[in-house]
């Protein structure tokens, strides 16, 4: 990146959206399409992030993963998840070879992102362990969205950095959910 890119590189800010009981709905639509185009009963689609828990505010993005029991196969699910309308994206996997990355857009706005990875990896492990956790307990849930409502004033550089700042917060919830590896 040039000086002159530094210097005009435009921050952003995160736009979140108070909790919205659709959001259920239009991960059971989405849930539903992939596991009849995927056909494959061993699979299994769970909703998480932040749309998954009633209360909490979010980017109105639908966070899907996708868990399946043997990962050397997750490059067959690569085709028919393409025919959802979702946009295969490889380059995650220099970083995180264990997963997987899809997104859907609607008029430029991305609407879905999918996580694929193994079942009963730490992937799959720590997010369904954060999200339910936070579903269980009202004021971890509601400290996260003071953080995130916090976080979402700032103007930052990319969104991954707003995902970092969340981090410490992450891994403690983790840690009283009982997750002690990352």
């Amino acid at each position: 990146m040039t000086w002159a890119e530094i210097l005009y590189r435009k921050k952003m800010k995160v736009e979140l959206h108070p909790f919205n009981k659709d959001w259920k709905n239009l991960f059971d639509i989405e849930k539903d399409l992939l596991s009849s185009t995927i056909q494959n009963s061993d699979i299994q689609i769970e909703h998480i992030g932040s749309t998954a828990i009633e209360g909490l505010s979010a980017k109105p993005i639908i966070d899907i993963l996708i868990g399946v029991p043997d990962f050397s196969k997750a490059n067959d699910f690569i085709a028919p998840i393409k025919t959802c309308n979702y946009t295969y994206i490889s380059v995650y996997e220099d970083t995180m070879p264990y997963r997987r990355f899809f997104t859907k857009s609607t008029e430029n706005k991305r609407t879905h992102q999918i996580h694929m990875v193994e079942l009963n990896y730490p992937f799959w492990i720590r997010h369904l362990a954060f999200r339910n956790y936070l579903r269980e307990h009202q004021e971890e849930k509601e400290a996260y969205n003071l953080i995130k409502s916090e976080l979402s004033e700032k103007d930052w550089d990319d969104i991954n950095d707003y995902a970092e700042a969340k981090t410490e917060f992450i891994r403690a919830i983790e840690y009283k959910a009982g997750i002690r590896e990352w």
